[in-house]
């Protein structure tokens, strides 16, 4: 008793401020240290988004136009049967498609809902089945069809007297896009095209009025305006949260960071921006065109491998015609594409592999990194190399000899997009190891990449009889982290 009355005394005489702290480890799960840029939870949700499409409708439907002038008569608009959205949607979503965005306002500035903010809109049009409100009536479609869905509206505006003018973006840009959120606050995706003025109508004075768009629009403020009422909502283009690829041709860059610009991005760039690409699957404009005809399988497959397997999301326009509908030729084709998908990405043989790694992580308290991890059909456990590694190899040995076609991986991008290069081998017997994928170039990874073992995205080919596949990181940013490898 002596002793603990001492020691208590000497503690009291050193600091009367002296207590017990609780001391938890800085990172009991272990988790790598993320590598920057990092993508917000709405881009995660975006990019998961995947394939989806484009609706344009609208004006230039009934004009043949692609940019509508801004002084077409609200007449002009004319739908011969009432505009069905819902059978837009259904039609995409049989082709494997989780979702779409609609035209509902494009550079000529008809609103295709009763706005208030322009009597240019279907509020006007004379016809009734011209007063079908379309986004309302398309965010009830996706929501009864479990899709997401989202609004393409034109900042540029060829019809508004205002526009240029100090008082358009507060006093019809930003209302009609606030207008819009009425809508539905699930929506994914709010469209904005980079037309920046040029040429118009302007309420009769048919003059030219170009902008500053990095200025003019007050993205800022509408950006956390929307992000408020819709929190999952990616704002594309000038929103400068998600990118265009580059072109709209249905492809991005073998290499392809999250970041940057263009078809590849930049590996040294701050701030993360995927990449969408925008292609159509007709073969005349965006909108319809009476002489237009819908790609073929071959051409619809090569936009979905040089896109959504190299790293980037592919949105497919497929326009409605006249009678707001998708024309037959269109829905057939969409049925046969998604047919197809199943037939070649719809059978992971690497759920039943035997999968181990040559360095694996250690456990944390409550997260394990085991090669496994990749196999389990669980986009949030993820197998991780140990700090510093980054040269590693991953072995996937299936249970008996299959016929395979595609390998496709996934990074676990909550923590950055890490790899630069790996490769890719097969074995037919378990011990000799071949190269594949030949004339690909096997550099980032990202989100998702998918390899034809061939080298072709067009031609599915016949495939390769094998045992298993032998995937070789052999540089990467920082530890390599993947949270899915499917073997098709």
């Amino acid at each position: 008793m002596a002793v603990v009355a001492a020691t208590a005394a000497m503690f009291t005489a050193q600091g009367a401020n002296f207590c017990l702290v609780n001391e938890t480890l800085a990172n009991p799960d272990n988790q790598p240290a993320p590598v920057h840029p990092l993508p917000s939870d709405r881009q995660v949700l975006w990019n998961e988004t995947e394939f989806y499409a484009f609706f344009h409708y609208g004006m230039n439907t009934f004009t043949g136009q692609e940019w509508g002038y801004g002084n077409e008569s609200e007449s002009i608009y004319a739908p011969t049967e009432k505009p069905d959205p819902r059978q837009w949607l259904e039609a995409v979503k049989a082709a494997g498609m989780k979702g779409g965005i609609a035209v509902v306002k494009h550079h000529d500035g008809f609103c295709l809902w009763p706005t208030l903010t322009t009597s240019h809109s279907i509020k006007n049009c004379g016809n009734e089945n011209g007063q079908v409100n379309i986004p309302e009536e398309f965010a009830k479609a996706a929501r009864d069809l479990d899709m997401k869905y989202g609004f393409y509206v034109s900042p540029w505006d060829r019809n508004s007297a205002l526009y240029g003018t100090d008082r358009y973006v507060s006093e019809v840009f930003l209302r009609q896009c606030y207008e819009l959120c009425e809508y539905g606050t699930d929506q994914f995706e709010m469209w904005f095209d980079g037309a920046n003025g040029g040429d118009g109508y302007y309420g009769g004075a048919n003059t030219t009025r170009s902008i500053d768009a990095s200025t003019y629009y007050d993205i800022p403020n509408l950006r956390d305006s929307v992000h408020k009422v819709m929190p999952n909502c990616v704002m594309w283009g000038v929103g400068d949260e998600a990118r265009w690829i580059g072109n709209e041709a249905g492809w991005a860059g073998e290499t392809c960071w999250s970041y940057g610009s263009g078809t590849s991005g930049d590996e040294n760039a701050t701030v993360w921006k995927a990449g969408e690409s925008d292609a159509k699957a007709t073969t005349a404009g965006w909108f319809w065109h009476s002489n237009e005809s819908v790609r073929s399988l071959t051409e619809l497959w090569k936009f979905y491998m040089e896109t959504v397997g190299r790293n980037a999301t592919l949105i497919l326009n497929f326009p409605p015609d006249k009678r707001g509908k998708l024309p037959e030729a269109d829905v057939t084709r969409l049925a046969e594409f998604g047919q197809l998908l199943k037939d070649r990405l719809g059978n992971d043989l690497a759920r039943n592999a035997s999968v181990t790694a040559t360095a694996t992580r250690a456990n944390g308290v409550n997260r394990t990194y085991d090669a496994s991890n990749m196999i389990d059909g669980d986009k949030e456990t993820y197998w991780a190399a140990p700090d510093g590694v980054t040269d590693v190899t991953l072995t996937f040995m299936l249970p008996e000899v299959k016929n395979v076609h595609y390998v496709a991986l996934q990074e676990f991008i909550r923590l950055g997009q890490r790899v630069k290069k790996f490769d890719i081998e097969i074995t037919t017997d378990g011990s000799t190891w071949q190269r594949t994928a030949n004339g690909v170039t096997t550099t980032t990874i990202g989100y998702k990449r998918i390899i034809p073992l061939n080298g072709s995205t067009s031609n599915h080919g016949n495939g390769y009889d094998i045992k298993g596949v032998r995937i070789h990181i052999s540089d990467a940013k920082a530890c390599p982290t993947l949270h899915t490898v499917s073997i098709y």
